[in-house]
């Protein structure tokens, strides 16, 4: 075990984070060098064989994840150096207590020299006791101080169908590759048998509405012209209905109006004008 030595510390800490960014710059372009060979698989339509190097692809990019919160980790000792060179307990402070037993215990699981030199000086600074709850749990699959973010990154297993469907359509998509899943497949086919069954539907009921629509025209034209009918015979009753004394009343030419009856100073005038007339 390496003993501590602060300003190797520090410096072993910076030589973790230029590596874990170099590992992830080089694990992203094999990934994308392998997304183009599942797509190059799936045009061949050899779809078991892309299932496969999907399975590993998902693994890579955990791994990846993985050295993303390492390098987080990393970073925060960095700012925080000072606190953990004048740490003398057994414990780390609560600050950086999750940077160190994140390290410690994933640093074996990544192919890393510089990260696994750092833990060995951390295991030295805090002790036996400590290394030895974070080494040899007394459960493995919850060791104490260690960041849940980390331990789910470290579980093993096997990719489900789901997510191994949905890797292979971003891939295919991304790469103008005709893939689908089969579940997707079979939905399309179906919503494209049911689909003409509903537009026959529809014709038919247009049919139908149009065929009402006409018969219904045709009544009212029916039921129109009774009332046009009735409506131009009325006048004619009407007019035999007149009596005839009305009608001759109507006809004649109106009579005078009665002649004002004058007063007696009104005659005198009028007699007055009729003698200078003769006159």
């Amino acid at each position: 075990m390496v003993p501590w030595n602060g300003p190797r510390a520090k410096v072993q800490i910076k030589l973790s984070i230029q590596r874990l960014r170099t590992l992830q710059e080089k694990k992203l372009a094999l990934a994308k060098a392998s997304r183009r060979d599942i797509a190059d698989f799936l045009n061949k339509n050899r779809v078991e064989t892309a299932r496969l190097r999907v399975e590993g692809l998902v693994q890579d990019d955990i791994y990846v994840e993985l050295l993303e919160v390492l390098e987080l980790y990393a970073e925060t000792l960095q700012a925080r150096f000072n606190l953990l060179d004048t740490s003398t307990g057994e414990q780390p402070e609560p600050s950086i207590s999750d940077a160190v037993c994140a390290i410690v215990y994933a640093a074996p699981r990544t192919e890393l020299k510089e990260l696994q030199v750092l833990r060995e000086l951390l295991m030295h600074k805090f002790g036996r006791n400590f290394s030895l709850s974070l080494v040899q749990p007394p459960d493995p699959t919850s060791p104490p101080g260690v960041p849940a973010r980390v331990l789910s990154k470290l579980k093993v297993f096997v990719p489900s169908k789901e997510l191994v469907d949905a890797y292979l359509s971003e891939i295919a998509k991304g790469y103008g590759v005709n893939w689908a899943p089969e579940s997707t497949a079979q939905d399309e086919e179906e919503d494209e048998g049911i689909e003409p069954l509903r537009r026959k539907e529809v014709v038919d009921d247009d049919k139908g509405d149009d065929d009402d629509g006409v018969g219904g025209d045709k009544e009212d034209e029916k039921e129109s012209k009774p009332q046009s009918q009735s409506q131009s015979q009325s006048p004619k009753k009407k007019e035999l209905s007149i009596p005839p004394e009305k009608k001759s009343a109507g006809s004649s030419s109106p009579q005078p109006p009665p002649a004002k009856k004058l007063t007696e100073e009104e005659e005198l005038a009028q007699r007055f004008e009729r003698l200078k007339n003769l006159r």
